[in-house]
């Protein structure tokens, strides 16, 4: 585990960026005749390189070239131990990685959690495939470039930017299918903007805490996502299936359907870590509600009760403690921020 770290006022050094490529709509390209869009042979975002070094020195690296919902924590691992290699190099300023859309949030905060560095490391990715009308790949990618070289985007995190905006990767969410402006942070906005004269931020420079992922096996963590009627029948796999860690997007301010609560009970008997959001966008879970299901009783139990983080990055920061080997009796002021 690495320290909570203490925002620095200095300036970026004069150095590289370092585009790494990881697949996605924004490296694909759409087929007319088919009607679909899919990866083709080559990476058409190598022919924006000399653009690119209008901005900042730059170096393109191709690390994967997959669709998001191919994108997995292990390759999310890799991604993080390459972006900390590249960062602890004095000559590299900052962090640019293309990524599909699908999965964007989720590798973005566990580049979040587990990337030690004041350097920007900034993701994004298109809506439109390559050859598309309008794509806005190309816009993305060069308002990312310019973000990365700006001092003022040290000690921020891992930051996404997307449609002019930049939004921290602990908030930041993908809202809609098709749209362009797609990422949104809800209750939160952005942090800051993309503009022709500059790069401007109208909150101050926080880094929250990292961790050192030291397992090289990472922790097998499932989200269920409660709804009315729900029966235990449906959960009862859980019990047979050797997961490490359960996230449950629960209703309202925290509570699950009471025929569910015994195998969530059975669970927690295990030790198993069991973490509770809401199905809602806005808002925190609470124990407020004292009857079978209700929150208090999840609380009783041991369960973990997130602060604003949706379902599946709660899911990514129980799978970076537990890799990084915190004690689930310890978790809960690790999800308390």
């Amino acid at each position: 585990m690495r320290g909570i770290r203490v925002e620095q006022r200095r300036e970026a050094q004069p150095g590289k960026v370092v585009v790494i490529n990881t697949g996605g709509t924004i490296s694909m390209a759409l087929d007319e005749q088919a009607g679909a869009v899919s990866i083709g042979e080559g990476q058409p975002l190598h022919h924006l390189e000399p653009l690119l070094r209008q901005y900042a020195a730059s170096e393109m690296v191709d690390l994967f070239q997959v669709p998001s919902p191919h994108m997995t924590p292990q390759m999310m691992q890799k991604l993080a131990l390459v972006v900390q290699g590249y960062v602890e190099q004095d000559d590299i300023s900052g962090v640019v990685i293309t990524h599909g859309t699908d999965t964007l949030e989720e590798t973005a905060y566990y580049l979040d959690l587990t990337v030690d560095t004041e350097k920007p490391i900034v993701i994004t990715g298109a809506m439109r495939s390559s050859n598309e009308v309008g794509a806005d790949g190309p816009i993305n990618l060069v308002e990312s470039m310019r973000v990365a070289a700006d001092a003022r985007s040290r000690g921020r995190g891992a930051l996404v930017v997307f449609n002019d905006e930049i939004h921290a990767a602990r908030f930041v969410t993908k809202t809609h299918t098709s749209n362009v402006s797609t990422f949104q942070s809800p209750s939160y906005g952005p942090i800051g903007f993309v503009t022709a004269r500059g790069v401007s931020y109208h909150q101050p420079a926080s880094r929250l805490q990292t961790y050192a992922v030291t397992r090289t096996k990472l922790a097998n963590i499932q989200l269920v996502k409660m709804v009315a009627g729900m029966e235990a029948a449906w959960l009862k796999w859980l019990l047979d299936t050797p997961v490490d860690g359960l996230v449950i997007e629960a209703m309202g301010a925290g509570n699950i359907p009471p025929a569910t609560l015994p195998i969530v009970l059975q669970l927690r008997a295990r030790h198993l870590p069991i973490v509770i959001v809401s199905r809602c966008y806005n808002g925190y879970v609470q124990d407020v509600y004292d009857y079978e299901g209700g929150g208090k009783q999840l609380r009783a139990a041991g369960c973990i009760f997130s602060n604003g983080l949706n379902g599946q990055k709660a899911r990514i920061r129980l799978l970076v403690l537990q890799g990084a080997g915190i004690p689930p009796e310890n978790m809960q002021a690790h999800f308390s921020f």
